[in-house]
């Protein structure tokens, strides 16, 4: 039988499933068990909720028989609330070293790669599947797990976004014991007299959650009583911030962002403009691998010359004029290329590029249009490759007056999908080459000319 404070945290637990709106009741779950008393108690609280649910258990093998007397315990507790178990064995301490992570993060991904199977009936050994496939994973976070998390973001330095903590759903991932202390779940367990085992790892100050947990939060507390207190409701403020913030950010990126293909651009006065343009400049390069050290580098970008660029795994965000590009810094997929000195092959949509330097007496001047042939001393590198667009114009070669592209292309009869193929190829903000067409007067071979910048266009 529970007593009255049970019952006031089974009441608890509903009323927070029922603002939150979690899916629980009518849908089927799927429990992360350590066999530790939070998940024994999430466990213990939606059997009297009247839920139901699965178990599933991951063994990470990192504490010889303490981590089979736990696996044996979770087996147990599946008799216990006569539902069905799941067990994965994993060789953490192997995984870790292959993918060269510590063992908290090697476990982290090992499991959230299993219960994603599980969700989604995707795991390679048919043991592994329920038969009833989950809706929803639960995991046994508390409002103590949310704390630490604000105070581990908060020192990381990961803004606004991570001072909210973890969320009560994100995803498919559900955390219905967010607003309780541990000091209640302790309280529940013992007074519903359930069992449940410790797991050795959470004695020491090994890893950075246990430091806070046994050593920073303590010793804040002797100078602040009412801390973690005071957390706790910061935690419900910095949600609601966070929410304003990400309304606000959305706004901005709706202005701001022109979507050109697979690439983003960005006119460069209108981000200077704004207040928080350090905030909103990270918010939008973070999607694309940038990281928050790099918003100071993005700053610089907005005053720099064109061709300037910054990168990161996946993206370069490059000034050209008034704008700024993010394109992908695969070739064949990116809309604006850019072309460091020293590059021999770049390979574009549908053609390639190869670029050779040799000595103006050595060369042979070539009149074929895959051809240009240019003065390298009056090259500016990074070149951007990129496609033309209309207002672009050039100096034809012959010519001493410009002439738009556009009219050029109409002159040389090219048909309406002909032009959308035609690309460009500029050198400090000016057009050295219409690909195909024409190079650019100023950029010719000379009487003066010492070195050649050999251009060849390849199809295909």
């Amino acid at each position: 039988m529970t007593g009255s404070s049970d019952m006031d945290l089974l009441a608890r637990f509903r009323a927070f499933i029922d603002r939150e709106k979690l899916p629980l009741p009518k849908n089927q779950l799927l429990i992360a068990v350590s066999g530790g008393v939070d998940s024994v108690v999430l466990c213990e609280l939606c059997h009297l909720a009247g839920f139901r649910f699965v178990i599933a258990h991951a063994n990470f093998q990192l504490r010889g028989e303490e981590s089979n007397r736990d696996e044996n315990f979770v087996r147990a507790l599946g008799t216990k609330f006569n539902t069905e178990v799941r067990i994965k064995r994993f060789e953490t301490a192997t995984y870790a070293n292959t993918h060269k992570c510590s063992v908290q993060v090697a476990a982290r991904t090992l499991r959230y790669d299993w219960f994603g199977q599980l969700l989604d009936e995707k795991s390679a050994d048919p043991a592994d599947r329920f038969n009833l496939t989950p809706d929803y994973l639960l995991t046994a976070h508390h409002l103590d797990d949310n704390i630490e998390t604000l105070l581990f973001h908060f020192f990381r330095g990961t803004g606004i976004n991570g001072l909210r903590g973890m969320l009560p759903r994100q995803g498919r991932i559900l955390r219905p014991l967010l607003f309780a202390y541990k000091e209640a779940l302790l309280h529940f367990a013992s007074g519903n007299k359930l069992s449940w085992v410790e797991d050795s790892s959470n004695v020491g100050d090994d890893y950075s959650r246990n430091y806070f947990r046994h050593n920073l939060i303590p010793t804040v507390r002797e100078i602040f009583p009412g801390a973690v207190a005071n957390l706790a409701d910061n935690l419900e403020r910095f949600r609601d911030i966070e929410a304003l913030y990400r309304q606000s950010i959305e706004r901005h990126k709706k202005k701001l962002l022109t979507k050109v293909g697979n690439e983003v651009h960005i006119p460069v006065l209108k981000l200077k403009q704004l207040e928080g343009r350090r905030s909103i400049g990270y918010e939008i390069i973070r999607e694309f691998g940038f990281t928050a050290l790099q918003t100071g580098e993005l700053m610089d970008l907005l005053d720099s010359a064109s061709g300037k660029y910054i990168q990161s795994p996946t993206h370069r965000i490059i000034k050209n004029r008034q704008w700024l590009i993010i394109a992908p810094r695969n070739t064949k997929a990116a809309q604006n290329i850019l072309i460091e000195e020293g590059q021999k092959n770049i390979a574009g949509p549908g053609f390639q590029l190869h670029f050779s330097v040799i000595p103006a007496v050595d060369c042979q001047l070539s009149t074929v249009n895959h051809m240009a042939q240019l003065d390298a001393d009056l090259i500016s590198f990074p070149l951007m490759l990129r496609k033309w667009k209309q207002g672009d114009y050039f100096y034809p070669l012959g010519m001493r007056k410009k002439k738009k592209i556009a009219r050029l292309l109409i002159d040389n009869k090219l048909s309406k999908t002909d032009k959308e193929k035609i690309w460009v190829l500029e050198s400090g903000s000016r057009i050295v080459w219409v690909l195909g067409q024409r190079i650019d007067d100023r950029f010719k071979i000379t009487s003066r000319t010492r070195r050649l910048l050999n251009i060849e266009m390849r199809v295909g």
